[in-house]
């Protein structure tokens, strides 16, 4: 079973694109695991965004892994750990993941998520 790491963009996603990220990304890799590195959530917290709490109960939701780095360092570090998909639209850390060789998933034109692999 593949794992997917879910940073704060894609924790906000389905609210600000009613997206369901269950169904999209189960039909591009069939049953995943979704794990949030424990640093986002406190992110969460804090950010101005009328979704985040939304976000923080979907988060809550998914399995909260234990991270010593924070921000977009976290959902490096536990890609790399749990060898695992990054799910992000946030461009600098799409960039810093291929650098990498982290494979990804994002948006694409609004409406539907895209496998990048390496």
């Amino acid at each position: 079973m593949q794992t997917v790491v879910l940073d704060t963009n894609a924790l906000l996603m389905p609210f600000e694109v009613g997206l369901n990220l269950d169904i999209e990304v189960r039909n591009l890799l069939g049953d995943v695991r979704f794990v949030v590195p424990g640093p986002l959530v406190g992110e969460l917290k804090h950010l101005d965004n009328k979704w985040a709490k939304a976000a923080i109960t979907l988060a809550r939701s998914r399995e909260i892994v234990q991270a010593e780095s924070h921000g977009d360092d976290s959902v490096l570090e536990v890609a790399e750990r749990e060898h695992a998909y990054i799910l992000t639209n946030d461009k600098e850390l799409r960039r810093r993941a291929r650098k990498a060789g982290i494979p990804l998933i994002y948006l694409r034109s609004g409406t539907h998520l895209v496998l990048e692999t390496y």
